[in-house]
Order: structure tokens, then C-alpha cells, then sequence
């Protein structure tokens, strides 16, 4: 990806927010010089991948298969003493997909906090073959137990919720015609360099082609801690 189509990602998600006045850290609008100046919150953010992320799995194709995070609190996996859990906000274009993929020990909630309407296709993760199953998926939506065909999708409105176990596979885009979503992910600890499992392989980490300065550094850009 271009930096510049970061930065231009970054500021749409900054309007989106500012529409629907949902507040985050302060250092989600730091600039390069901010974190330089601030090396103990760097360090944190760095090692618990905390901050923005933007991808475009591997596609060359953000506007369509792609995906704009910015995880504002998270533990270290599998570490005594660190926080077990983590926040998550996704800037979902119209038509922008996230590929199938499930989690190896995350449990999560996503949920449509603003805008237009949430579509996540379901399936089952065959262990034996590593492909997706043809069973039947029962979801739970804010408390009630929804089961769908393999395959199929749940919708949610702003406000709703699904609940996603560990095998449980998920797609997920903002419907089109409906305009983008802000959804909102509430899991355990987060680790996005080992947990996630993609049914087909991608670049969950894109080279970027510096074109032009860093509007906000991704958590990826600071220094790792020595």
C-alpha cells in the first residue's frame, strides 16, 4: 500500500468518527513527532500492537478488500499480570470486505456502532481439512442463539452484536447501498501476528511505498521495544 492511501484512510475514519462523536485516546491523532516525544507510551502501544492498522490483505485493493483498525486497549497473549482483554473500532467501507478467517483463541464481539448495515457471513472451520465445513453455524446476537447455514450471513444494525468463538469462520463487509460502518470489536487479548487464521492465504501486513509522509504512524511504525 501507498502511504498516501493510509493517510487518506486515516482521515476518512477521523471524519466517520467525529460524525457519530465517538471519543479515543489522545494518541490516536499523534503525529510521528508526538510518539517521538513520548517513548514509555510508544512502547506500550508497540508491544500490545495497540494503535492504527490499516491492510489491505495482500489484494492491492483497499477500497475493496481491505480493512481500517484502530485497537485502543489490549493485553500480551498467554503473559501473567497483563490485561485479558481488548478493544477494537473497524472502519468498514461499503462493499469492503475482510476475508473468511477464524481465531485460534480469541473470542470476540463485533458490533455495528454507527452507520449502515453490517453483513458477516458465517461457517464452520473443518479441523481435519482446514477448509470450511457445511454444517450449520449457531451464532449468538445479543443473547439470542441464531443458527444460519454454512455460508449464509447475519446482518446487524447499528447497535447490534454477534459473538464469534475460536472456529467459527467470518466475513465481513458493509452492505452496499447502506454506507460505511463503524463497527466495534470487544475480545480477550488480541494478537494479530499469531492468532488469526485466514482460510486462504494473505498479507495481513502490507509493504508500504512511502509516497509521502505518515499522517498518524500504524502501532507496525514504532520503534520496537529493545
Amino acid at each position: 500500500m501507498r502511504r498516501s492511501e493510509i493517510n487518506a484512510a486515516q482521515r476518512a475514519a477521523l471524519a466517520l468518527l467525529r460524525e457519530h462523536r465517538f471519543q479515543l485516546p489522545p494518541w490516536v491523532t499523534w503525529t510521528p513527532a508526538d510518539w517521538a516525544a513520548a517513548p514509555e507510551v510508544s512502547a506500550y502501544c508497540r508491544a500490545r500492537q495497540m494503535g492504527w492498522d490499516v491492510t489491505d490483505f495482500g489484494s492491492g485493493d483497499f477500497a475493496r478488500r481491505g480493512l481500517l483498525l484502530i485497537c485502543t486497549r489490549n493485553g500480551l497473549l498467554h503473559t501473567p499480570g497483563e490485561v485479558t482483554y481488548a478493544e477494537k473500532l473497524l472502519v468498514i467501507g461499503e462493499g469492503q470486505v475482510t476475508p473468511l478467517h477464524t481465531h485460534r483463541h480469541k473470542t470476540e464481539d463485533i458490533i455495528n456502532r454507527g452507520g449502515g448495515l453490517l453483513t458477516v457471513e458465517l461457517a464452520t472451520l473443518d479441523p481435519a481439512t482446514g477448509t470450511a465445513g457445511t454444517a450449520h453455524v449457531t451464532v449468538l446476537t445479543d443473547g439470542r442463539a441464531r443458527t444460519v447455514p454454512a455460508g449464509e450471513a447475519v446482518h446487524l444494525h447499528p447497535g447490534e452484536s454477534i459473538t464469534l468463538h475460536p472456529g467459527t469462520l467470518h466475513r465481513f463487509y458493509a452492505q452496499p447501498g447502506h454506507g460505511p460502518v463503524l463497527a466495534g470489536e470487544v475480545s480477550a487479548v488480541n494478537d494479530d501476528l499469531t492468532d488469526n487464521l485466514f482460510l486462504d492465504p494473505v498479507g495481513r501486513f502490507p509493504q508500504i511505498e512511502e509516497d509521502e509522509p505518515a499522517l498518524h504512524p500504524l502501532w507496525s511504525d514504532l520503534p520496537a521495544p529493545a
